[in-house]
């Protein structure tokens, strides 16, 4: 059975669908989630939602889902767990239950579609292409073969989604991306796709920012930065993005403390690291982290390091530390006098 069939085989049996977005959610997986519902839709799927969790704090990410009407609804586990029968579960750009989302560890899940690395995927409907640049790409294919109407909005939301994931296709493109984007070019907006491109930047993102830059440390080929405590998280891949551009820099990595949690962005063109490997070896046993070759992130509950800290600034020297002294232990790099971290006991 072909994949459009058997995922119509599966939309079909529901009666309902739940489309559950990873923590805070980007285009990629918010456009991904749009398409799936689009394509429920078509098979007779009336009732349909998209949850999330987390933050949508990127300029990007808000004007993508304003400027594009996407109706969201915040997670509730509820609404996960206590599903009627005819209850369809998506996942779409995440692929495993407690990881990078609230569901329930061990909550049976219907339909995954993704492109990130993963073990064990378990469920009824599973389309998952490490390979792909972007989820969105994937859903395209599944736009095209349920012969969908692609209106402007759907059409702008999956090419805008494939341009931000493979940074205009420099980044882990293949002939699949490009392919997806001839198919939706015509009925894309590009008037709107200028202005998801450029959103304005608040001033806390730019001193974020400014954090990283001051603050960075550089290895050989490999810049690791912190921009100590910030409620704009989504300035941590905005930094990355900037500082993976500096001369000589192959590496760059930026963390930072936001609200009850420690989060990593990182980018690296370095042959030598598969870097959502280099973040995994880092940090699995204490947080989620992980990715692509070239791109990847994480969260660590901060957990016993703001019991033991004194005031922020201490948390912060401690958080800084212990995260510098993994992400160099990961690398195979030594740290210098002073730089050396220590876990809390």
């Amino acid at each position: 059975m072909s994949n459009v069939e058997s995922l119509r085989k599966v939309l079909l049996a529901g009666e309902e669908l739940t489309i559950v977005c990873h923590n805070n959610p980007d285009p990629d997986c918010l456009a991904s989630a749009l398409a799936l519902g689009r394509i429920a839709a078509s098979v007779g799927i009336d009732e349909r939602r998209i949850l999330y969790s987390g933050n949508i704090s990127h300029q990007q990410n808000r004007a993508f889902i304003n400027l594009l009407d996407i109706d969201l609804r915040e997670f509730d586990e509820a609404s996960v767990r206590d599903r009627p029968e005819g209850s369809l579960l998506a996942f779409v750009d995440h692929s495993i239950p407690g990881s990078n989302n609230r569901v329930p560890k061990g909550t049976p899940v219907d339909i995954v579609i993704d492109h990130h690395p993963a073990e064990s995927i378990d469920a009824r409907f599973v389309d998952h292409r490490e390979a792909a640049g972007a989820t969105a790409t994937i859903l395209t294919e599944h736009v095209r073969a349920f012969d969908l109407e692609l209106d402007s909005v759907l059409a702008t939301a999956l090419l805008f989604a494939i341009r931000r994931e493979t940074l205009g296709f420099l980044r882990g493109a293949t002939g699949e991306e490009y392919s997806a984007a001839g198919y939706l070019h015509d009925a894309a907006d590009l008037d709107l796709l200028r202005k998801l491109s450029s959103p304005s930047v608040t001033g806390a993102t730019v001193d974020a920012i400014g954090q990283a830059i001051e603050n960075r440390m550089v290895r050989g080929s490999v810049l690791i930065t912190h921009v100590g405590m910030t409620n704009e998280r989504d300035a941590l891949p905005q930094a990355a993005d900037y500082l993976a551009t500096l001369e000589g820099v192959e590496t760059a990595i930026v963390f930072g403390i936001v609200d009850e949690s420690i989060h990593l962005s990182a980018r690296s063109t370095d042959s030598r690291h598969n870097i959502g490997n280099v973040l995994d070896e880092a940090f699995s046993d204490v947080g989620s982290a992980g990715g692509h070759r070239e791109m990847a992130g994480g969260e660590i509950p901060l957990g016993i390091f703001a019991d033991v800290a004194t005031d922020d600034e201490h948390l912060t020297a401690i958080v800084q530390g212990v995260v510098t002294s993994r992400l160099l232990s990961a690398l195979n790099l030594q740290p210098e006098e002073g730089e050396r971290g220590s876990e809390p006991s």
